[in-house]
């Protein structure tokens, strides 16, 4: 599907995705959404992309290797679940924290950082996937 419409509407649909990735991303736990649902947006607006345009310009979009994403998520996932352990509570229990921003309260928390580890997770393994099956086969 090498079409001049989806290579010219491709870069705009895959922005659209992403950004409705990270929306997603971050009004789980309180809606429908999360770190998974998240990233599986994001890794299917790299895909869109790299059927347009093919797997070098996806490798130059997303800066660094997939795996180093995957791997980048799991320790932000790990991180969160040690934050509650070192604060003396049970592994992975969720710890909020409120930060002055522009005038208002900005509640964290570690289940934020935990989904945010799940999200690069998902979109780290699935792009490897995606990138390694369509790209040549060297003889």
């Amino acid at each position: 599907m090498n079409t001049i419409i989806f290579r010219t509407i491709a870069p705009f649909l895959a922005a659209l995705a992403g950004l409705f990735s990270v929306f997603v991303l971050l009004r789980g736990h309180n809606e429908p959404g999360g770190g998974f649902i998240g990233g599986l947006i994001a890794a299917s607006a790299l895909a869109i992309y790299g059927i347009a345009w093919g797997v070098a310009p996806v490798r130059r979009a997303i800066v660094v290797h997939p795996i180093t994403l995957a791997g980048f998520g799991v320790f932000l996932a790990s991180v969160s679940g040690f934050l509650s352990f070192f604060a003396g509570s049970a592994f992975l229990r969720g710890l909020w924290i409120s930060v002055p921003f522009f005038g208002t309260e900005l509640d964290l928390s570690s289940v934020l950082l935990f989904d945010i580890g799940v999200y690069f997770t998902v979109v780290g393994t699935i792009s490897t996937i995606g990138l390694t099956l369509e790209e040549p086969e060297v003889d």
